[in-house]
């Protein structure tokens, strides 16, 4: 097999265009083989094979800089640079990392587990190139979807406007995780079925060149009738418009036009934008015919397609989805907005009882927090459903647009505490700490399925502001859901279980942690206290009041960063009410990215766990007992 013999980028260049088209297949078949075992994201890696061969032989990484936007589309990228042998090991502890990682290879220039970040990196870099007076070659590789981010468009702004000399391969599949929306993809549709602008715009250009003698305003004239045309048949103004050299569409597919396209790109002085047209899932026909549901996925069976789901009860996010349905049926002013991710966050239930209330703005997080900004203040009821991970990069319109006006705005923050094998890029670990200093905001995690239904109708119910709630990737615990869900007291804890060695304030899935740790200490002899601290702001003030007037040591657990996280949000409350004395022990995400893995064994590695829980209400044993 070739694929054997490629163990970096250089092994490609000796090999004939018949190799490296037989080498395409090899690697498709590689991926399907390897991501059947480890899960992971396959369809958009199918569909930038031959893309990747071609710019790995073209180019010279990584004294070239390949910049890939997301590592959804970098598998082929770490295959042939000496990776391929770590594929067992993709997504897992330890193992693969499932996004490009600058500290995994050093053909890793950059990394990103979020998108539409590549233009702005390629500009720093090319200007980077430039002020040391180097030659090396910046390409960025981002995708129609990721292309629309604000972000993205900021950094073409620029790049047009500085002239650097920059490539940019628009990877175009028509879709990002969801089918792709708004002006520019449906501008990008149009070019896709308009072939015949570059063959026109060269017979013009042939025939002005046949006109002898031409000077002055007559040159002049000749110039505005060529650069006309591309105003009547729209091929890629707008980018040209922006200060882009535009080429194509071309087939993504076809290594010999990648090549010829390639080497015309790389001779134009200044920024150029190649324009490839693939097939996302390309090469198998389950991810060819569903690639929404082939982008990122756990294991399958290669001959049926059939993707093995784990058995159990329903994920949080369907429960959400449900949910949110019978809450629409009888309240008219809810809108769901979401950044692209329809299916990710549960909605395309909604989305077919409800499709004009359902809004899908694309990757543009800013845009869409501020727009249910907008829908609040005419009085409906939007709820953003958001990825933790992916409200981070909303933070200054939910602190200007949201908190301050006190606008009426839902939070349902998916993916909240570890994510698995998505890993550092994606933990939704931040956003406590970034939530809860903002004044304004409400901010609840549930302890199961039934109180997350319960949460969802407390946030139906408050009109006073933007109110949060928070809810991990992971199958619910099994309770009953049937009876309809409740509003709960805004600040308002529960006791779960009776105990006065030490008090447990545990968050979300932490509940169910200390609760395990109680009965195991209670064989003991050691009554733990649990309490559901559902409430991450406000906090229960009485209750924490009454624990140092009890002086019962308190220890706090979440699945979030230690730093300006729940258990610190304690702390301060007792150092501003002057409780001395007080023992507070706060377990948590220390100061660091986890890495990925399952979210067994992130917790196991920080620490949030049984064993450990019972290990710190020991440390606190010897202390209650001197005290009586």
């Amino acid at each position: 097999m070739l694929l054997e013999q490629i163990n970096r980028p250089e092994d490609l260049k000796r090999l004939s265009l018949t190799e490296l088209e037989t080498l395409a297949g090899e690697i498709r078949q590689f991926l399907i083989e390897k991501l059947s075992v480890t899960g992971g994201h396959l369809a958009p890696n199918l569909g930038v094979v031959e893309l990747t061969i071609a710019l790995h032989t073209m180019f010279h990484s990584p004294y070239d800089k390949l910049i890939f936007d997301v590592g959804h589309q970098a598998y082929v990228h770490k295959i042939l640079t000496g990776r391929k042998d770590k594929f067992d090991t993709l997504r897992k502890y330890k193992g693969l990392c499932g996004f490009v990682k600058r500290s995994e290879s050093e053909h890793d220039v950059w990394e990103a587990g979020h998108s539409s970040t590549s233009l702005s990196a390629a500009m720093g870099m090319a200007m980077a190139r430039d002020l040391k007076g180097e030659h090396n070659k910046v390409v960025a590789i981002i995708g129609d979807g990721a292309i629309t981010g604000g972000m993205a468009l900021e950094a073409m702004n620029h790049i047009g406007h500085e002239k650097k000399n920059i490539m940019v391969i628009l990877n175009d599949n028509e879709m990002s995780i969801a089918p792709n929306v708004g002006a520019i993809h449906n501008y990008l549709s149009k070019i896709r079925s308009d072939r015949h602008y570059l063959k026109a715009k060269e017979e013009v250009e042939h025939l002005l060149k046949k006109i002898p003698a031409i000077g002055g305003t007559l040159a002049k004239t000749a110039e505005k009738l060529k650069d006309s045309l591309k105003y009547f048949v729209l091929n890629g103004v707008w980018f040209e418009e922006l200060g882009f050299t535009y080429i194509g569409p071309i087939d993504g597919h076809n290594l010999h036009v990648l090549f010829e396209t390639l080497k015309q790109a790389e001779k134009v002085n200044g920024p150029v934008l190649v324009h490839v047209v693939t097939t996302k899932g390309k090469g198998y026909t389950p991810a060819e015919k569903d690639s929404h549901t082939w982008h990122g996925l756990g294991p399958y069976k290669i001959e049926s397609g059939q993707v093995l789901k784990s058995v159990g009860p329903p994920m949080y996010t369907e429960i959400f989805g449900n949910t949110l349905i019978e809450q629409a049926e009888k309240d008219s002013r809810i809108v769901a907005v979401t950044p692209a991710m329809p299916g990710g966050s549960g909605l395309l239930k909604f989305a077919k009882h409800f499709p004009d209330r359902m809004i899908d703005v694309g990757i543009a997080e800013q845009h869409a927090a501020t727009l249910c900004a907008g829908l609040a203040s005419e009085g409906l009821k939007p709820v953003f459903a958001v990825y933790s991970t992916f409200l981070q990069r909303a933070y200054d319109q939910v602190v200007h647009d949201i908190c301050r006006p006190k606008l009426n705005v839902t939070f349902a923050i998916d993916r909240a505490g570890f994510v698995g094998p998505d890993g550092e890029t994606h933990q939704g670990v931040y956003d406590i700490s970034f939530l809860r200093t903002l004044p304004n905001m409400v901010l609840m995690m549930p302890k199961d399925e039934k109180e997350l239904r319960d949460m969802m109708q407390t946030a139906l119910e408050y009109d006073e502001g933007p109110i949060a709630y928070r809810y991990p990737r992971i199958n619910g615990i099994g309770v009953s859901i049937d009876e309809e869900p409740t509003a709960i007291p805004i600040g308002k804890w529960e006791t779960l279980r009776e105990g006065d060695y030490a008090a447990v304030l545990a968050v979300g899935p932490m509940v169910q942690v200390a609760l395990d740790a109680a009965e195991q200490l209670s064989k003991e002899g050691i009554h733990l206290r649990v309490v559901n601290s559902r409430f991450i702001k406000p906090l229960d003030e009485a209750y924490l009041l009454q624990l140092a007037s009890d002086s019962i040591p308190v220890i706090t657990m979440e699945e979030g960063t230690i730093q300006g996280g729940f258990g610190s949000a304690v702390l301060e409350f007792y150092a501003g009410h002057n409780v001395v004395g007080m023992h507070v022990n706060v377990m948590g995400i220390p100061d660091y990215f986890v890495e990925h893995g399952s979210v067994k064994e992130q917790r196991e590695e920080v620490g949030l766990t049984t064993t450990n829980l019972i290990a710190e209400v020991k440390k606190l044993v010897p202390r209650k007992r001197q005290r009586a």
